[in-house]
């Protein structure tokens, strides 16, 4: 699996990962996006916040999207934005699980989480996307 790297003008470069389409999909894409964050020199517990919003998109992905395709990682005015995308049509929603329900509950982790989240139809299907506010450890000291 290799990741692609572009840069966009007033941004840190934004890293694309194609994803298996296989239950494998979510270690990736987190080994992926903690590599990414290490490199940008971002840490703290925040960290641990968007590590997990990772696995829980690319498993909403996975389980309820038409094939997971890519995840996109983007770094501007501390600001980390994660994109994951999917070729199915449907919209995700934000459901209230059950109390005694073992699962259902990845947006609203996702929800509480990150400062905003979201989605947006593509062409070839779809993209869920999170924003959280993350500054490098430099500029904090």
């Amino acid at each position: 699996m290799t990741m692609s790297k572009t840069r966009s003008e007033g941004t840190f470069p934004v890293v694309s990962l194609p994803l298996p389409v296989d239950v494998t999909a979510p270690a990736v894409a987190r080994q992926a996006v903690r590599a990414t964050l290490s490199s940008l020199g971002l840490g703290g517990p925040e960290v641990d916040d968007v590590l997990l919003a990772t696995s829980e998109l690319v498993t909403n992905a996975f389980e309820h999207g038409e094939k997971p395709d890519r995840l996109d990682v983007e770094y501007a005015d501390g600001r980390l934005t994660l994109r994951v995308y999917d070729s199915g049509s449907g919209r995700p929603k934000l459901k209230e699980p059950s109390p005694m329900a073992a699962r259902s509950r990845g947006l609203q982790l996702v929800h509480a989480l990150s400062d905003d989240w979201g989605h947006e139809l593509c062409e070839g299907g779809k993209y869920v996307w999170a924003v959280f506010s993350l500054h490098q450890a430099d500029a904090r000291a």
